[in-house]
């Protein structure tokens, strides 16, 4: 088992670093191709210099990167409340729909046209009614991360074994037992996928809402560092946004297999 989890854990870092490169490329060659201007788009060189090679004139690369990572933890915070809310409140209808289906059918329509709206447009409402705070941040982030959770574990609930859930039954189970014991660990896949999903969008909501709004987190410092031509602060920080969600993703797709193995519809398998 140790030496399974080394290999996966190399294979994750080989994954890591080639992703990693492959961007650095596209990103140098994009601005060749685009014949971006020197002056707003900087260089993987220039984000480095930013970061860790101290300036002549300026802020040291040193009071930059605890400045940036300051701003991250704000970010980051404002990201897990969106997360949270927002694949609790999937969770919890996705599983309504599989105990009721009759629900499914009547909602799910309705939820897809819904997601059609752009947020842009009903988020200074969000912001008017609810104010600058957690509420806020908490249904921006479940808006955003809602939809796609809830269509993917829709999906898992419903792709459980009808055999399994027939044995269930033949022992005395309802639709309850059944949801707990057949289709939670069948939608474990479906699960994983959609924690994919909703991590990077999470991000994404936490930095429109303090982009739009609360100005501060590393959303808010784009604003004051696009107000201020700081086009090198702008792309160090659009480089440790795509750094975190690239570990994360990782992290999760490191853990995904074993906890398959545990609690997946085909425990008893990893490492087979």
């Amino acid at each position: 088992m140790t030496g399974l989890l080394a290999r996966r854990a190399g294979r994750t870092l080989v994954a890591l670093v080639a992703s990693s490169v492959v961007i650095l490329l596209l990103w140098e060659m994009a601005l060749h191709v685009l014949d971006v201007s020197p002056y707003i788009g900087k260089s993987p060189l220039e984000v480095w210099q930013y970061l860790f090679t101290d300036a002549r004139f300026g802020p040291s690369a040193a009071e930059n990167r605890a400045k940036l990572i300051g701003l991250l933890g704000v970010t980051l915070r404002d990201a897990g409340v969106g997360f949270v809310s927002g694949s609790l409140a999937s969770t919890a209808l996705a599983s309504v729909f599989f105990l009721v289906p009759q629900l499914e059918l009547a909602f799910l329509p309705l939820a897809m046209l819904m997601r059609t709206v752009p947020l842009v447009g009903f988020a200074p409402i969000i912001y008017l009614v609810f104010g600058n705070g957690t509420p806020t941040v908490a249904l921006i982030g479940t808006i955003i991360v809602f939809f796609p959770v809830l269509i993917n574990l829709a999906l898992g609930l419903r792709s459980a074994s009808p055999q399994a859930a027939d044995l269930v039954r033949v022992y005395g189970g309802n639709r309850w037992t059944t949801l707990r014991m057949v289709a939670f660990p069948s939608a474990l896949p479906n699960l994983f996928a959609s924690v994919k999903i909703a991590i990077p969008l999470s991000l994404v909501a936490a930095m429109l809402y303090e982009w739009l709004f609360s100005l501060k987190g590393l959303g808010g410092e784009i604003s004051v560092a696009n107000a201020h031509s700081l086009y090198a602060e702008t792309w160090a920080i659009a480089v440790i946004v795509a750094a975190v969600s690239i570990v994360v993703y990782n992290v999760v797709d490191f853990v995904e297999a074993p906890a398959l193995a545990l609690w997946g519809p085909n425990a008893g398998a990893f490492g087979s």
